[in-house]
């Protein structure tokens, strides 16, 4: 008989200490479901507090898109353009037509585009690239694309007030994607050089061959005037050279007899204040006009 008891007891014992887990099972369950429930019900009052604030913000990224930019980088962008600016300001006197004449074997799309959009910046309206193998020629649109980079990079926002337009050689046609007519740049090779001269000369023989014209008509004035409606640009006053060739390897011969050269050692790397440099010595140069 006492040992049924004791077993009886022992069952208890073990009910009861079962009792105790489940109750703190529950316990522990109710409360996670409890704080799910509350944020959930957190939730849904403030959803529709966002969902009514939603449009107004996408509206005000619709009509101001640069909301979200770094002040800090807009700051820096609007210095430089008003350093620019102020540099162009100061010269008395400018290039309106700057040849950028690349002597070097691999050229840079990037640091020519950036040389372009300097020019730009300062107020040149005319910029002509030039290398002698005609790689820029070959690959305008990379040149193009690289400049349009550039700009949104250098002139951030202000960048669509310096729009290039590009002249195709030749026929001197605007292409397609061009949107404004200033600053104007032009890509140039060998062909637009002793080529053109020859072209020129070709084509005053044939109208005396067809009796268009008589051989007393041709003159230096006559091909001088074919040479530049060809061309339809004026005379670079600058020509920036890049590279450790002392010549100017064919860049429009006709167009330079008053051109200042002006070289630096590379293309590569360069700063905007080696093209400052070269501006300021083309501002204080004195040019005699032979006399």
């Amino acid at each position: 008989m006492a040992l049924l008891y004791s077993l009886l007891w022992r069952l208890l014992l073990v009910l009861v200490h079962i009792n105790r887990a489940l109750v703190s099972w529950f316990r522990a369950r109710l409360r996670s479901w409890k704080g799910r429930l509350w944020e959930r019900a957190v939730a849904a009052l403030l959803l529709p507090v966002a969902l009514a604030g939603f449009p107004d913000h996408q509206k005000k990224l619709i009509q101001n898109p640069n909301a979200n930019a770094n002040p800090v980088t807009e700051n820096r962008t609007a210095g430089r353009r008003s350093r620019w600016l102020s540099d162009g300001r100061s010269f008395e006197k400018l290039p309106v037509h700057i040849g950028l004449l690349v002597a070097e074997e691999e050229p840079s799309y990037t640091d020519i585009a950036n040389l372009v959009v300097w020019c730009m910046a300062v107020g040149i309206s005319y910029v002509s690239v030039y290398d002698n193998q005609g790689i820029f020629r070959k690959n305008n649109s990379r040149l193009m694309e690289e400049i349009v980079r550039q700009q949104q990079d250098l002139l951030g926002a202000d960048g669509s007030k310096y729009n290039v337009e590009f002249l195709s050689n030749g026929s001197d046609q605007h292409q397609h994607h061009v949107l404004s007519c200033r600053p104007t740049l032009k890509v140039l090779s060998p062909e637009d050089g002793k080529q053109s001269i020859v072209q020129a000369a070709q084509q005053l023989c044939r109208s005396v061959e067809n009796k268009e014209r008589s051989s007393k008509d041709i003159s230096v004035s006559m091909l001088d005037t074919m040479l530049r409606e060809s061309k339809n640009t004026p005379d670079p006053e600058l020509v920036v050279k890049f590279g450790p060739v002392n010549s100017t390897l064919g860049f429009l011969p006709w167009h330079i007899r008053l051109t200042e050269f002006i070289s630096l050692p590379s293309h590569r790397n360069v700063s905007y204040e080696d093209l400052l440099g070269a501006l300021q010595r083309f501002g204080v140069c004195q040019q005699r006009l032979g006399q």
